[in-house]
């Protein structure tokens, strides 16, 4: 069996649920209360993605970094070297699609080939809801990025996103 191991970033502003969806993917676990991550915090998980008739082990470094006016210097540093990144936004926080814009920048300017994908999260919180499926969708078109609405308090999606970037990365992975 074939195995690789490729590093993907989150992305995102402060408590968008970057960690939570990584909880969720690797671990199967929400946690309800907050916790700002420092710095990065990388964690693994193996999956198998099939390709040609065969089955690729890939191994996904996901590195969860912190956002803040004091990381944004050393962002750069992180993005090298990355396969693909998950840019993450608040549907009940409007003002966290305008960061999406320039997590793509950084990233597509340090590797243009890197993989995005956009995950809207908390799609848990209906009453609170403040996004349209509308500004995703454009956002989505902008940073070109297919996107999913997630949820990581119930797991909606989650698997789905991180198994797609998997495919992507085994996809456009040389043979």
């Amino acid at each position: 069996m074939l195995s690789l191991s490729k590093k993907v970033c989150l992305l995102g502003d402060f408590a968008v649920g970057k960690t939570s969806l990584v909880r969720r993917f690797v671990y199967d676990l929400f946690e309800d209360k907050y916790l700002s991550t420092i710095g990065v915090k990388v964690s693994r998980k193996v999956v198998a993605v099939p390709k040609d008739g065969a089955t690729i082990e890939l191994t996904i470094m996901l590195w969860d970094l912190a956002d803040s006016k004091e990381f944004d210097s050393i962002r750069v540093s992180y993005l090298r070297g990355t396969a693909g990144a998950v840019a993450v936004c608040d549907l009940t926080r409007p003002s966290t699609i305008d960061g999406l814009y320039k997590y793509s920048r950084d990233l597509r300017a340090i590797n243009p080939g890197a993989h995005l994908i956009l995950a809207a999260n908390k799609t848990d919180l209906t009453d609170q809801q403040a996004v349209t499926a509308a500004q995703i969708e454009t956002a989505a078109l902008e940073i070109k990025a297919p996107f999913y609405l997630t949820s990581a308090r119930t797991g909606e999606n989650v698997d789905e996103v991180f198994r797609y970037m998997a495919r992507l990365l085994v996809t456009s992975a040389a043979a």
